[in-house]
């Protein structure tokens, strides 16, 4: 008499995803939520540094001075006039808004006098200038 073990079955060496792929969006979700977007103004701009600079943290309109001269906002260059009518279409949207100027440590102190004198007149009731921290 010949005694047969029963055969056993090869279980499959595949990888179940399912497992895999909801741990990735978890952590796609985890850094989606928890990354800052920054707005920027579209032109690299050295920043002076300053020992009294802080951290804004409301929503501002951001304009750039280039060492060029040249005035950027919205990430498109724009000439004093443009400026103005800019600044008062985004205050009849939100009066509240503060402008923040982001000149470069070489541009022309004139050009800056021009820009913040532009935020005054357009109703700007805040202007700032953007600085590195030491």
């Amino acid at each position: 008499m010949e005694f047969r073990l029963p055969q056993r079955r090869q279980k499959s060496l595949g990888i179940d995803m399912g497992p895999l792929m909801d741990i990735v969006f978890i952590l796609l979700i985890f850094f989606v939520v928890t990354s800052s977007f920054v707005r920027e103004t579209g032109v690299e701009v050295s920043k002076p540094e300053a020992q009294s600079a802080s951290r804004l943290e409301k929503e501002n309109i951001l304009i750039a001075i280039t060492r060029e001269g040249t005035v950027h906002v919205n990430e498109r260059q724009v000439d004093l006039n443009a400026l103005r009518d800019i600044l008062r279409q985004t205050l009849a949207k939100t009066p509240e808004r503060e402008a923040v100027i982001i000149a470069d440590k070489s541009a022309e102190t004139g050009t800056l006098v021009r820009v913040m004198d532009v935020c005054n007149l357009a109703g700007v009731k805040k202007v700032s200038l953007a600085a590195q921290a030491d």
